[in-house]
């Protein structure tokens, strides 16, 4: 398991001496102290090995699903074509299985509705369409990420006129 802690990566191990756990205990760390350690809050503590360090991957996750909104305002779409469309438009998403995980949120969130309609080249499609919330979750979205974009561009602009 690796920790981003700084500017240096730690490899943890449910022996290595935690902050806060004396390092003289011949004992493992309980598993849920371990765990706590691991999850708590940290310069991009979320990364994993191998993943865009720059963590435009954590960006793409996290307007991910207000991208499916966004499409679906076009008209309703099945969850294929939306992986194809968020994945030509910039790889918003990694692969297809990513996406039905985020789709079966929002429906649970009464985002988007759903429909099964024949398909003629094979199975029932499930079609995916937005709900009055979904409009309402998107627009709301789209004024705090308008000031959001223009903070964080005017920030980089900054540092780039040194």
């Amino acid at each position: 398991m690796l920790r981003h802690s700084g500017w240096r990566v730690t490899r943890w191990s449910r022996t290595t001496p935690l902050p806060g756990v004396l390092a003289h205990e011949p004992r493992q760390v309980p598993r849920w102290l371990f765990l706590t350690v691991l999850s708590m809050p940290g310069t991009m503590h979320n990364m994993e090995l191998g993943e865009d360090i720059n963590g435009l991957a954590q960006v793409r996750k996290g307007v991910a699903e207000q991208c499916v909104l966004a499409l679906l305002t076009r008209g309703e779409m099945y969850g294929f074509e939306l992986a194809r469309e968020l994945g030509a438009r910039g790889r918003i998403i990694a692969s297809e299985g990513t996406l039905y995980p985020l789709l079966a949120r929002l429906r649970r969130n009464g985002l988007v509705e759903t429909s099964w309609q024949e398909s003629t080249a094979g199975p029932p499609r499930r079609y995916y369409h937005l709900t009055r919330d979904g409009e309402l979750a998107l627009a709301s979205f789209k004024k705090q990420w308008r000031v959001f974009r223009d903070t964080v561009d005017e920030i980089l602009d900054e540092g780039s006129q040194e």
